[in-house]
């Protein structure tokens, strides 16, 4: 990714910053109404599927606000809440600024905390199917941890959504070393994070209008593995 300037870079965490309305403030992003955290995998039974999702840089919780919620409420409205567990990544991965600076667009720390969920849902819920996804650094933490899986943990992924993508250049719209077929990736027009940069712009942060058919693509992805 690359960091034209220091301005460029601090523009990017200030667009980080205004975008988040103060209380009372208007602001024309969908309303969100689902939790910023979820723990099925970790908590729960198994369930017939599970979606392991990254949030971005600054979000709340471990599923953030902009989209990772509704792709699991959307995936539980089509195909049954009780069959769909929805898991977020939580610590160590804090979703921190800095973490954007690195080589990998994120920390080894972070993106171990992603690959340990794997492993848990291979271990502990064999006959679930996964599905995955991220938003923005969200994304680099799911790039760095499925390319690196082992193939019987990467057989049990059906597909991987990725919004706002910030390798989608290094990595060629893809995930390394995962079938493209199983991976789809939503870059807003105007998303500069999806041109290999840190400057985020009003579109980054639509992505909860895809919501809805990243999870209908997902759903036939299951369909397929099953």
């Amino acid at each position: 990714m690359r960091f034209p300037s220091l301005t460029s870079a601090l523009f990017w965490i200030a667009g980080i910053v205004t975008a988040i309305p103060l209380p009372g403030e208007s602001t024309t992003l969908k309303p969100r109404q689902y939790s910023d955290t979820s723990n099925d995998l970790k908590d729960d039974a198994c369930r017939a599927i599970t979606f392991i999702f990254a949030r971005g840089s600054t979000e709340s919780g471990n599923m953030g606000s902009i989209v990772g919620p509704e792709v699991c409420a959307d995936l539980q409205n089509q195909l049954g809440a009780t069959e769909v567990a929805c898991q977020g990544v939580g610590s160590p991965y804090d979703a921190t600024l800095e973490d954007n600076f690195l080589p990998q667009n994120t920390s080894p720390t972070d993106i171990g905390a992603a690959t340990t969920l794997f492993e848990l849902a291979h271990t502990k819920c064999p006959d679930t199917i996964v599905v995955a996804g991220g938003y923005s650094q969200g994304t680099a933490v799911m790039d760095g941890s499925i390319q690196a899986l082992p193939a019987a943990i990467q057989n049990q992924i059906a597909g991987v959504v990725l919004f706002g993508f910030t390798r989608n250049v290094q990595d060629n719209g893809g995930i390394p070393n995962f079938p493209a077929s199983k991976t789809k990736v939503y870059c807003a027009l105007g998303d500069l994070v999806c041109d290999d940069t840190l400057i985020i712009t009003p579109a980054h942060l639509t992505y909860g209008s895809d919501a809805s058919s990243a999870a209908s693509w997902l759903k036939a992805e299951i369909q397929a593995a099953k």
